[in-house]
């Protein structure tokens, strides 16, 4: 059986989500056997960027209009700034993020997303990251930022841009699965967990340990500095 198995993840995009952001993950998630359906403000296409360009399109399966939270067992949020403003703005997915976030199941977001979490009212006491010009958002709605590649609160996973994706991936797959799989999510137990900050050795020099706070497994990942500021 694959490890998502049954499953169920919304991903809520617009027009100008970063390529990547949403493609990747998307794929992931469904090579390890999670039901996916990307959600935007109307059917049919989503135009991606590549930062500040257009790039492709992506379909749509669903409008955000009519979705039923309890339909599914994690949420995605990709990043790219054009998108997430569009849906920071849209009162169903403030309600969808706020009931997500009350029940305790799985979230994941990246980049420009966590403007998405801090306009539900969500943000408040999370420890998360994002795109580094995020940075006073988070912390002037009660957020706790912290500048790594990815960002452990219990259900909520964070990463700050696509040059993180491939840590952000392993780990949002790996809080789906000890979350949302296999149990109903009306059996999920809300447990408040202590943040655990992911990130890469430098170039050129000893690698860094993951900080560990509680009782949070160990992490270790590799990777780059953080790509310069294009967005």
């Amino acid at each position: 059986m694959s490890e998502l198995s049954g499953v169920r993840v919304l991903v809520l995009a617009s027009d100008g989500v970063e390529e990547s952001e949403l493609t990747e993950p998307v794929r992931a998630l469904k090579e390890a056997g999670a039901r996916v359906d990307v959600a935007a403000p109307k059917p049919g296409t989503i135009q991606t960027f590549r930062h500040h360009d257009k790039f492709g399109v992506f379909p749509a399966d669903r409008a955000i209009e009519g979705l039923d939270p309890d339909d599914y067992d994690a949420l995605l949020l990709p990043g790219g700034a054009f998108s997430a403003d569009t849906l920071r703005a849209i009162p169903k997915v403030k309600d969808i993020i706020r009931v997500m976030m009350d029940a305790g199941r799985p979230l994941a977001m990246i980049c420009h997303a966590p403007w998405e979490l801090i306009s539900a009212g969500m943000a408040r006491g999370r420890t998360m990251t994002g795109f580094h010009t995020l940075e006073d958002d988070v912390r002037n709605a009660g957020g706790i930022w912290e500048d790594e590649d990815v960002v452990i609160d219990g259900n909520l996973v964070s990463s700050r841009e696509p040059a993180d994706l491939p840590e952000f991936i392993v780990e949002m797959k790996r809080v789906f699965k000890e979350i949302a799989a296999p149990k109903p999510v009306k059996d999920i137990p809300i447990e408040r967990i202590e943040p655990r900050l992911l990130r890469k050795a430098g170039r050129g020099g000893p690698k860094r340990r993951a900080k560990r706070r509680g009782k949070a497994p160990r992490g270790r990942v590799k990777g780059r500095p953080r790509a310069p500021d294009t967005a």
